[in-house]
C-alpha cells in the first residue's frame, strides 16, 4: 500500500495527517529589519514607464507584472542567486521571494531568461540610475568624489574559441596573392581583364564566378567529380574562385566582429581575449573577457561601463560621458590609477572643468635610486625653459629640431617636441645615455608633462592623500565585494548587451545591501574613510 501511494503525483492527497502550522500571511515571518523590506520600498519608486512599454510593444500581457519581476531579478542577485532555474527554485521554496511576488504565480526559468535578456536589457540602465538619484535624495550620494577602476571578468565563452586579428590578416594577404595569380590565368585563358581590389575582394570574386557559370552555360560544359575524371580548365577556375570566395566572406565576417578589437572569442564574439591576473601559482592565463568599469562613491556603485578595450586608458571618456548624460549631474573630483593616464583624458578632464586626482604611471618609479641615477631620462636632465634645451650628463646640449604627431589607438593627435643632442661622439656615457648610433633625439610632449605634473601635485596635497586612501578602499574593496562574497567571477549570459543587464543587476543588489548595511550600523551620510592618526 505505501507504495502506491508515494507513486501517486499529488502527494497531499494522503497528507492528512499533519496540521497547517504556518500563518498565511508571510509578511509575519519576515523580520521588521530585513534588507527585502529595504528593496521593496527603494523599488517602488523607480519609474517603470520604459519597461512597461517594451511589454505593451509585443503585445504580451505577462504572467507576472514586469515591476515585481524586477524585485525578484534584484533580490536573486543581492543573494548570489544568478541562475534562472535556482531563481526559479526560490520563488518557489523562499519566503522572501514569496513576499515579493505579491501572491502572483511563481514565474519559471524560461520566463525569468526571457524577462532578463529581451525586456530588461534596454531599460536596466535607466533603472540602475534612477536608483543613484534616490541615494542622492538621502544625501548618501553628493556627485563629488568619484573613485574609478576596472576588472577583467571572464565571459560565458570557451577559452580555446579564440580568432586572431594579426593571424587574419596573415592568413587573408596570402590568399590575396593567389587570388591575382588565379586572376591573370583567367584574364589570359578568356581574354578578359577582371581586377580584385582589397577593398571588396568578396563582390569582385562574385563576379568573376558568375562570369565563368555562364560560360559554363554557353558552352554545355558538364562539370565532372570522382576518380578517374578529368576536370577541364574552365571547372577548375570555377571551384578554385568558388572556394576563394567562401574563404573571403569568412574573413570579411572576422574583420567585422573585430572592429578595433586584436581578438574575439567564436562562443560570444563580444568577448575580447585578455590577460586575467595570475592565479594563486602565479599562472598568467588569457581568456575571453569583458573590462569591466565601475565608479564608486561613499562605497556605492554610481555608474557601471562594459567595454571591449583590454586597457583602462581608453575607457575613461566614455564611461564619463555616459554618466553625466544619465545622471544629468557631473563630478568634481575624478580619482583613478595610472593605467588611466593619458594626455587625452587630462585635457577632457580639464575643459570639463573636473579635478583629476590620477596617480602618475612614473609614480613609484621616481622613489627609485636607480631611477635617480639613470642619466638616459629626461627627468635627470637640466632643463632650459627660455632656451628649451636639455643638458645632459656630459653637459652637451639637446636642442629642438622639430615638431611631431603621435596617434594614439582612439585617434587622438598629440603634439611632441623633437631634441637632438648636439655632438655624442667620443661621448664615454653613450652606453648608458642613448642604443643610437649617431646622436641622441628624444620625444617630449610638454603638454603631457605638464598635466602629469598638476595631477601628481593634486594626489601630494592632504586632501590627494585622503582621496588617493579611499580609492583604494571604496573602488577595490567594490570589486572585492562583488567577485569573492557575491562569488561573481565569470558571466552567466552572452553579448555585450546581456553581460551589461546582468552586472547593473549585481550592482543594484550589491547597493541596495550597502544602503541597508549603513542604516543598520548607523553610518549613513558618511562618504570617506578618514586617515588614521598616528
Amino acid at each position: 500500500m505505501t507504495k502506491k501511494i508515494t507513486q501517486q503525483k499529488n502527494y497531499t492527497e494522503f497528507n492528512g495527517q499533519y496540521q497547517l502550522v504556518l500563518p498565511l500571511n508571510v509578511e509575519v515571518l519576515i523580520p521588521n529589519d530585513d534588507s527585502v523590506r529595504l528593496l521593496s520600498q527603494i523599488l517602488e519608486g523607480l519609474n517603470y514607464e520604459k519597461l512597461y512599454r517594451a511589454y505593451s510593444s509585443n503585445g504580451r500581457k505577462p504572467a507576472v507584472s514586469p515591476r515585481v519581476m524586477f524585485k525578484i531579478l534584484t533580490y536573486a542577485y543581492m543573494n548570489n542567486i544568478y541562475s534562472s532555474r535556482n531563481i526559479e527554485a526560490a520563488c518557489r521554496r523562499d519566503i522572501n521571494f514569496m513576499w515579493l511576488l505579491e501572491g502572483e504565480p511563481a514565474p519559471d526559468h524560461t520566463t525569468i531568461a526571457r524577462f532578463r535578456k529581451d525586456y530588461l536589457a534596454d531599460t536596466i540602465e535607466d533603472l540602475f540610475y534612477q536608483m543613484v538619484k534616490y541615494l542622492y535624495t538621502l544625501n548618501e550620494v553628493k556627485y563629488e568624489n568619484l573613485f574609478i577602476d576596472g576588472t577583467k571578468i571572464e565571459a560565458n565563452a570557451n577559452r580555446y574559441t579564440f580568432v586572431w586579428k594579426k593571424a587574419v590578416n596573415k592568413n587573408e594577404t596570402k590568399m590575396f596573392d593567389k587570388v591575382q595569380s588565379y586572376i591573370d590565368e583567367i584574364n589570359q585563358a578568356f581574354k578578359t581583364n577582371f581586377m580584385i581590389s582589397k577593398e571588396c575582394k568578396a563582390e569582385d570574386l562574385g563576379k568573376v564566378l558568375a562570369y565563368l557559370k555562364e560560360k559554363q552555360k554557353e558552352g554545355n560544359i558538364e562539370f565532372v567529380n570522382g576518380i578517374g575524371k578529368r576536370k577541364s580548365k574552365l571547372q577548375k577556375y570555377t571551384e578554385k574562385i568558388q572556394e576563394f570566395k567562401v574563404r573571403q566572406e569568412k574573413y570579411d565576417i572576422h574583420n567585422q566582429y573585430f572592429g578595433e578589437r586584436n581578438s574575439y572569442s567564436k562562443t560570444d564574439p563580444d568577448a575580447t581575449f585578455m590577460h586575467m591576473k595570475d592565479d594563486h601559482m602565479r599562472n598568467s592565463q588569457l581568456k575571453p573577457a569583458y573590462n569591466v568599469q565601475i565608479a564608486v562613491e561613499s562605497e556605492y556603485v554610481t555608474g557601471v561601463g562594459i567595454f571591449q578595450d583590454r586597457s583602462d586608458t581608453a575607457t575613461l571618456i566614455p564611461f564619463l560621458k555616459n554618466m553625466e548624460l544619465k545622471l544629468g549631474e557631473k563630478y568634481k573630483n575624478i580619482i583613478a590609477d595610472s593605467g588611466y593616464e593619458s594626455e587625452e583624458n587630462y585635457l577632457y578632464l580639464e575643459e570639463n572643468k573636473q579635478n583629476y586626482y590620477i596617480k602618475p604611471q612614473t609614480y613609484d618609479i621616481w622613489k627609485k635610486k636607480s631611477f635617480k641615477k639613470d642619466i638616459s631620462k629626461r627627468e635627470n636632465m637640466l632643463y632650459d625653459a627660455e632656451r628649451d634645451e636639455y643638458t645632459c650628463h656630459n653637459g652637451k646640449k639637446l636642442r629642438l629640431i622639430g615638431i611631431g604627431h603621435r596617434k594614439s589607438a582612439t585617434g587622438y593627435q598629440s603634439e611632441v617636441s623633437i631634441y637632438e643632442c648636439e655632438n655624442c661622439s667620443d661621448c664615454p656615457h653613450k652606453e648608458k645615455c642613448t642604443k643610437s648610433r649617431g646622436n641622441r633625439r628624444m620625444q617630449v610632449s610638454k603638454t603631457f608633462i605638464e598635466k602629469r605634473q598638476i595631477s601628481y601635485e593634486n594626489i601630494m596635497t592632504e586632501k590627494g592623500i585622503l582621496l588617493r586612501v579611499n580609492r583604494s578602499i571604496q573602488v577595490e574593496g567594490a570589486f572585492g565585494v562583488l567577485k569573492n562574497d557575491y562569488n561573481f567571477n565569470r558571466f552567466l549570459t552572452r553579448g555585450k548587451n546581456s553581460v551589461k543587464t546582468e552586472f547593473l543587476l549585481l550592482c543594484l543588489g550589491y547597493n541596495v545591501n550597502k544602503l541597508h548595511s549603513k542604516i543598520q550600523n548607523d553610518r549613513c551620510g558618511i562618504d570617506l574613510h578618514q586617515l588614521k592618526s598616528a
